[in-house]
């Protein structure tokens, strides 16, 4: 398992490095990035929070804009964005050229249906193959907290959910709670894993709570500006779940950066005293 260095620079104290490698389970070359705080040159093993992003962002977005290398250089902790799907010539993206699906879309899932299924299995990548490399290649412990935002949230959730004892600690940002009751997620659903909805179910956050055999520290932040919030997010369907998660809704916040650069630093310090334990 071969990295690339892609680019390296400075930042609160620590390093911003990007990296490309070949990705056994996505059969494509894949980037993704890595805040290293400065304590990485104690040689202590540190905790890991891994970040889904959203639709149509890559792994530099959170990076750029989210300002949340500051906290987590101050608290520790090594920071893993990955690209939100696999890319390539060889990758089909989407057939009608949207942005919500194919590349830039992969709904960190595992697909099942032609031609989708050689490539997006962004499930496994996550949860599985990138963390080995992580750990293979950087002085972290296999603590991981995992977060994310939109399409990334879902992620957060599901890739969670579905792996008791993987994480320690889970939050997300404007996650899209119920996705084979929205357009992008019906979508993406039916494409990548066909027309039979009763095996989207093990995909949808709002119904893996309901059944979890695990409960794990969890906040969520919701904007209540935000313009998706009642026909793509649906965070209402949380509550009914029964899950015992803090959902927190934000006044006059919307779906972008600004919002998430405005709470990161809750997050960060959610997923630190979980890691910490």
């Amino acid at each position: 398992m071969t990295l690339e260095n892609l680019s390296c620079q400075k930042s609160a104290g620590g390093w911003y490095k990007r990296y490309r490698h070949r990705a056994a389970t996505l059969g494509c070359d894949m980037v993704f990035s890595v805040f290293l705080p400065p304590q990485i040159e104690s040689g202590e093993k540190l905790p890991v929070l891994y970040w889904l992003s959203g639709l149509s962002c890559t792994d530099e977005n959170f990076m750029q804009k989210a300002g949340a290398q500051r906290i987590a250089a101050e608290l520790g902790m090594v920071i893993v964005a990955p690209d939100t799907s696999p890319r390539g010539d060889d990758v089909p993206g989407d057939p009608d050229g949207g942005w919500d699906f194919g590349h830039g879309a992969g709904f960190y899932l595992n697909a099942t249906q032609a031609p989708w299924a050689q490539h997006y299995r962004m499930h496994d990548y996550v949860v599985h193959e990138l963390p080995a490399l992580i750990e293979a290649s950087f002085p972290v412990s296999d603590k991981r907290g995992i977060s994310g935002h939109s399409m990334g949230g879902h992620g957060a959730l599901v890739c969670a959910l579905r792996n008791p004892g993987r994480y320690q600690s889970l939050s997300a940002f404007a996650p899209i709670c119920n996705p084979m009751t929205v357009p992008w997620g019906e979508k993406a659903f039916s494409r990548y894993l066909g027309e039979d909805r009763s095996q989207w179910r093990e995909w949808d956050a709002s119904h893996l709570l309901a059944s979890a055999r695990e409960l794990l520290p969890t906040l969520i932040d919701q904007g209540d500006r935000d313009p998706f919030l009642s026909t793509q997010l649906k965070p209402e369907v949380l509550h009914l779940t029964g899950y015992p998660l803090t959902l927190r809704m934000q006044a006059g916040y919307d779906h972008s950066y600004y919002f998430i650069a405005s709470f990161i630093d809750d997050h960060l310090r959610h997923h630190a005293q979980a890691l910490k334990d």
